[in-house]
């Protein structure tokens, strides 16, 4: 069987990581709708996920001082 990279390592942690999407796209000016967003271009999806990174690594910055 195949080991999925994509799985979360906290499941609970699902709704958190939905809502932090949304308010990043929100952010970056691209508008997410709930349920599928197969027509979203790659350009858009990068801008949602690097940003994604960019705050998550800068808060895990702030949590080491």
């Amino acid at each position: 069987m195949a080991n999925s990279s994509n799985r979360k390592l906290v499941p609970e942690a699902m709704t958190a990581l939905d809502k932090f999407k949304y308010e990043v796209a929100s952010e970056v000016g691209v508008n997410l709708k709930d349920g599928y967003n197969g027509d979203l271009t790659s350009k858009d999806a990068g801008k949602i996920g690097g940003q994604m990174v960019k705050k998550m690594i800068e808060q895990a910055e702030r949590n080491m001082k």
